[in-house]
């Protein structure tokens, strides 16, 4: 029987090709969705044609270039074959389909695929685990406007943050734990995607708790239940724990700034260098934020991070995956929609023959 159900695994994107070409194509699409850069229309325009797409593709294809694989992007490559474990995994019982915010495989295509397979109730899974409205909140928004001109609308349930949820963090922790084995790591630093400080103060309804109070991040509540800063504190406190590590060991960071604007601190790179020019030699990095190996990881990390740590005088930094297609990843992101859509859980009943 064909289920009626999908699963819309959702990553933010990444380039065709590692050429400026199709590098200034993906970068225009990103940067022209104004939760991204959330500058009235104009300034986001000129900001976008004079300053960033004149020069910004060929350094950023010159990066893409010394990660790229001959299956082509990791970030592609290593979410299509998590997608292609989940539905192993969920085998007749649910439809999966794997979509980019930005690029390809676009979230049109995947519900025009969801569509002629009779799928009508879909879930869509944003792979982000920490809320920001620029990732997970476009990808919502994006959904459903693509979704609103189809005369017959599919019924939606979206699978909120992830941050704090036990299967992701185990997940976590297991690719984490050997890297950490030894003993020998004098720092662990874990380091998230940055945001622009605005962005986050606009995410507080209240205005009057996130980057105002001191301890803003120290638990989640009411106030920051949509704070990516809040998020990834939160992820880091509970990955600590899992990992067994004082607080003496980890140091959180933000990387990947654009522009003059105040972003997110302490920065990873400045983090890197001041940590190294202390005297600790060894360490760890690992980026909780990123679910898939990207640029941001295995470049911006994996080369640019200990050339920075290196030339500072540390020793060893040793990079730690992201969670991939881990079997154990799959496995949590099965878990983690099943725990917020009745519609999978029922299905996933029914196919083991249980009643829901």
């Amino acid at each position: 029987m064909t289920s009626h159900v999908g699963l819309l695994l959702v990553n933010l994107g990444t380039p065709d090709a590692p050429r400026p070409r199709e590098v200034r194509r993906y970068l225009r699409e990103f940067l022209s969705d104004p939760r991204v850069l959330d500058v009235p229309t104009l300034q986001r325009f000129l900001i976008l044609e004079l300053l960033i797409l004149p020069r910004r593709p060929r350094v950023s294809a010159a990066a893409y270039q010394k990660i790229w694989t001959p299956q082509g992007s990791p970030l592609l490559v290593h979410s299509r074959a998590l997608a292609g474990r989940v539905q192993e995994r969920l085998g007749g019982a649910v439809r999966v389909e794997l979509a980019m915010r930005y690029g390809n495989p676009s979230i049109a295509s995947a519900l025009d695929r969801f569509k002629r397979a009779g799928v009508d109730r879909l879930v869509v899974f944003p792979l982000y685990p920490q809320y920001s409205a620029a990732a997970t909140g476009s990808t919502i928004a994006r959904v459903l406007e693509l979704a609103a001109p189809h005369w017959n609308t599919p019924y939606l349930q979206v699978i909120p943050p992830f941050y704090d949820h036990p299967a992701f963090l185990e997940a976590r922790a297991e690719v984490a734990r050997p890297y950490l084995a030894d003993g020998t790591a004098e720092r662990v630093f874990m380091s998230f995607h940055g945001l622009p400080e605005r962005q986050v103060r606009r995410s507080d309804s209240t205005g009057s708790r996130c980057l105002v109070q001191a301890d803003c991040c120290a638990a989640v509540g009411p106030a920051n239940r949509y704070c990516y800063r809040a998020h990834c504190y939160a992820t880091a406190r509970a990955l600590a724990e899992r990992l067994g590590l004082t607080p003496e060991q980890v140091v959180v960071c933000f990387q990947s700034r654009l522009g003059r604007t105040p972003w997110l601190r302490p920065q990873t790179d400045q983090v890197l260098a001041d940590e190294a020019r202390k005297g600790v030699r060894k360490a760890v990095i690992l980026s909780p934020g990123f679910v898939a190996d990207c640029l941001e990881t295995l470049e911006e990390l994996g080369i640019r991070g200990v050339e920075t740590w290196k030339a500072n005088g540390g020793e060893t930094l040793s990079l730690v995956p992201a969670l991939n297609d881990s079997e154990r990843f799959a496995e949590a992101v099965i878990e983690i929609a099943a725990d917020n859509s009745t519609w999978l859980k029922r299905e996933i009943a029914w196919n083991k023959g249980v009643a829901p």
